[in-house]
C-alpha cells in the first residue's frame, strides 16, 4: 500500500506512512507552527507639504517664434535656474512639463525664498539681453497623495492653478502659505478672491514681493 500523501510504499498498510502521520497527528493536536509572516504595515499619511509650479509665460508663440532649436535653448536655460534654485533650497523636483516644473517643499519659508531667487535669476539673466525669460510662479501647501515619485490631489492641482493665473515674473501664493510664514521676512500683496480654473468656490491669494 502506498501512502496517500507522499506516495511512498507503506509496508504497514496504513493510509499514511509514518514521517506523514506523525506530521498529520502534530497538525490536529495543536503542535506549533511556522510563525505567520506579520502583518503588513497601514500606508502612511501624506506629508503636509509646500507645492510650488513654474511655468513659461507665452511658450507657445516662443517656440512658433524661435523655431524647435533656438526655443529649446532658451526652455534648457530655464531647467538650468530652476533646478540651481531648487537645489539651494531645499527643494524637490517632482517633474517637468517641458515649459514648467512642479517641485516640493518640506519649509513654506524654503519654497518662498526659492521662488524669490529664481525670478531674481530669470530677471538678471533677462538684463542680459537676448531673448526673455518670463516665469510665473504659483505656491500652495497642503497633503497631497504621494504616488510613483509623483505628487497628485486638491493641493498640486491648486498650486498649478496659480501658476497658470499669475503674470511672467510673478509669484502669487495660496492664503494657506501666507498664513504658514507669518512674522517672517516676507512680503505680500493682497489680490483679494477670485476663483481658479475648476474650482467652485473663490479662495484669497497674494502676490510675493521678492
Amino acid at each position: 500500500m502506498t501512502c496517500a500523501v507522499c506516495g511512498r510504499d507503506n509496508p504497514a498498510a496504513a493510509k499514511f506512512c509514518g514521517p506523514c502521520g506523525a506530521a498529520i497527528d502534530d497538525f490536529l493536536s495543536g503542535a506549533p507552527q511556522l510563525p505567520m509572516a506579520p502583518p503588513m504595515p497601514p500606508a502612511a499619511a501624506s506629508a503636509f507639504r509646500t507645492i510650488l509650479f513654474t511655468d513659461i509665460e507665452g511658450h507657445t508663440a516662443m517656440m512658433q517664434r524661435l523655431g524647435d532649436a533656438r526655443g529649446r535653448a532658451v526652455r534648457r536655460e530655464h531647467e538650468r535656474l530652476t533646478r540651481e534654485a531648487l537645489r539651494g533650497h531645499g527643494g524637490t523636483e517632482v517633474k517637468t512639463m517641458g515649459d514648467g516644473f512642479a517641485a516640493s517643499f518640506g519649509s513654506a519659508t524654503q519654497a518662498l525664498e526659492c521662488a524669490g531667487a529664481l525670478q531674481r535669476s530669470f530677471a538678471t539673466r533677462d538684463e542680459a539681453g537676448g531673448e526673455p525669460l518670463r516665469v510665473r510662479v504659483g505656491i500652495n501647501a497642503g497633503e497631497p497623495i504621494a504616488e510613483n515619485d509623483d505628487l497628485f490631489g486638491t493641493a498640486v492641482i491648486v498650486a498649478a492653478r496659480l501658476a497658470s493665473d499669475a503674470a511672467g515674473g510673478h509669484v502669487i501664493v495660496a492664503d494657506v502659505v501666507r498664513q504658514l510664514v507669518a512674522g517672517k521676512h516676507f512680503v505680500f500683496s493682497d489680490r483679494g478672491e477670485s476663483t481658479l480654473r475648476g474650482f467652485e468656490h473663490p479662495m484669497r491669494t497674494w502676490e510675493l514681493l521678492w
